[in-house]
């Protein structure tokens, strides 16, 4: 069965963006797999709480995403 897990920070994604990411995911599955992936692809989009993340050893925030690259 093939799996697509996406996180996301919790808020920044509309209904209708997250639908667009299970569809297009389950899309890619089916152009690789063939048609008989569509049944079976689960896509899980998980909504990560502001701060629940961090890269480099530096905690993420909404606030640091939205930053500028490079200030």
């Amino acid at each position: 069965m093939p799996f697509a897990n996406f996180k996301v920070p919790a808020g920044t994604l509309t209904t209708e963006q997250m639908e667009h990411l299970v569809t297009a995911a389950t899309e890619l599955y089916v152009d690789v797999y063939g048609e008989r992936a569509r049944a079976t692809t689960l896509v899980l989009v998980e909504e990560v709480p502001d701060g629940g993340w961090g890269i480099g050893g530096e905690v993420l925030t909404l606030a640091k995403l939205q930053e500028a690259p490079g200030s």
